[in-house]
């Protein structure tokens, strides 16, 4: 079910345990080769191919594509919310959601950078509402959903800004808007003080804009990726069906 095509009064008549997934992705630079929409992109077709096989199951809102961008602020075309008012961006949208009565809110994330404000929007709410024992909130990241890719010569072992695999799934779906390659050294994805997290933006890291390996790219190797990612979100999304009826809330519409 596609929230923008639905009347309030369809709304309103779906049982309150209908899982609504908000999907929050970004418009920010992709580096020298890559749209400045690349998440919101990669973001939708994944999405398009889950409603395609769970619209019976699920409600699926439209696709946020403002994202908590600011670290990518040096090169221009990144638009962004500053992080706070994000935060509280992710926060009101599930809040929505809630007051509309529904009890089970997933937002699937494409963004780097909107991982850490997901996850603390929505440990926010339950704080705030610690009261309720009706609800359940998740958070993911697509690509982090399962076990990561195989089935081809991949140079990267994860996900890594505008880098072999963001630019595969690209070259896959819209190739056009892929500019040359060949000559993009690779940078690297690792950083010397990990697991420490360093506070960074993203020319402490790279100049061009992107990490990783972006001339390793094919389109391919996108078309296993967007496949795989697609699977796991799948699979995550019936674990987390499963889990709503299991729910003390859940044993009534």
């Amino acid at each position: 079910m596609q929230l923008f095509e639905m009347t309030w009064t369809q709304v309103e008549a779906l049982p309150s345990s209908t899982p609504v997934v908000i999907p929050i992705a970004a418009l920010e630079q992709h580096g020298p080769h890559m749209p400045v929409f690349t998440d919101s992109l990669l973001l939708g077709e994944i999405m398009r191919r889950l409603e395609e096989r769970m619209s019976d199951r699920i409600l699926f809102a439209p696709l946020m594509w403002l994202g908590n961008s600011e670290h990518h602020l040096d090169f221009p075309g990144t638009m962004t919310a500053a992080p706070r008012t994000y935060l509280d961006m992710l926060k009101d949208m599930t809040r929505n959601m809630l007051t509309h009565g529904f009890r089970n809110i997933v937002l699937i994330n494409g963004h780097g950078g909107n991982v850490v404000p997901a996850s603390q929007a929505l440990f926010e709410v339950r704080q705030e509402l610690r009261e309720r024992d009706d609800m359940l909130l998740y958070s993911m990241t697509y690509w982090d959903a399962g076990d990561p890719p195989s089935g081809a010569d991949f140079s990267q072992q994860r996900m890594a800004h505008a880098g072999e695999w963001e630019t595969s799934m690209i070259l896959h779906l819209h190739p056009h808007l892929v500019g040359d390659i060949s000559d993009l050294q690779p940078i690297t994805q690792k950083m010397p003080s990990e697991p420490a997290i360093r506070a960074w933006i993203t020319k402490d890291r790279s100049t061009l804009g992107y990490i990783g390996d972006p001339a390793a790219a094919t389109a391919e190797k996108g078309a296993i990726l967007l496949d795989h990612f697609t699977n796991n979100v799948a699979a995550l999304l019936d674990r987390i069906i499963a889990e709503t009826m299991t729910h003390p809330a859940d044993t009534s519409s």
